[in-house]
């Protein structure tokens, strides 16, 4: 019996390092041409906190998934309830991952989730220039409902659309 080549699961506390690298690895990938260094790096550092992470795993409003294809980290995805609905917080795939189905396996998951805590959208911020998760999303049903510019503190900021769809 062989293992199958995508394997979608929950987080646990000892994939937190290896989450937070790969995080660096699509940031790097992907950021550099709409923010700075300096804000990359900024972010980065605070969102991917192991004791941010841990305390979030302990939190039943969070939910965090990993992705292994061919039993290599290949992406994660983090979900957390706001109101009535779900804010899908982080989806990301190494992009030598991408387009192989990792990120829309993670969202299926983010999706039931989000459908047994009783969450009627799902909704989430994407950075206005980020064209290729743009398109990705609305191909998954979310729609753009609303462009607005975040204030990060430290003079960085988010200008970002947000996206919705119904669940």
């Amino acid at each position: 019996m062989h293992e199958a080549p995508l394997q979608i699961r929950r987080l646990k506390a000892d994939d937190i390092d290896a989450v937070s690298t790969l995080a660096r690895t699509v940031w790097q990938a992907t950021y550099p041409s709409l923010i700075t260094q300096a804000q990359i790096d900024s972010m980065l550092a605070d969102r991917y906190r192991a004791a941010c992470i841990h305390a979030q795993l302990d939190d039943p409003r969070h939910a965090w998934w990993i992705a292994h294809h061919k039993q290599v980290l290949a992406g994660f995805a983090h979900a957390s309830l706001e109101g009535a609905g779900c804010k899908l917080d982080k989806l990301y795939v190494h992009p030598d991952q991408q387009r192989l189905g990792i990120g829309h396996a993670l969202l299926l998951a983010v999706q039931h989730w989000a459908r047994q805590q009783q969450a009627n959208r799902l909704w989430l911020q994407v950075n206005r220039g980020n064209a290729r998760a743009i398109a990705a999303y609305g191909k998954y049903g979310f729609r753009i409902t609303e462009s607005r510019v975040f204030e990060l503190g430290n003079g960085f900021v988010m200008d970002d659309h947000i996206m919705e769809r119904a669940l």
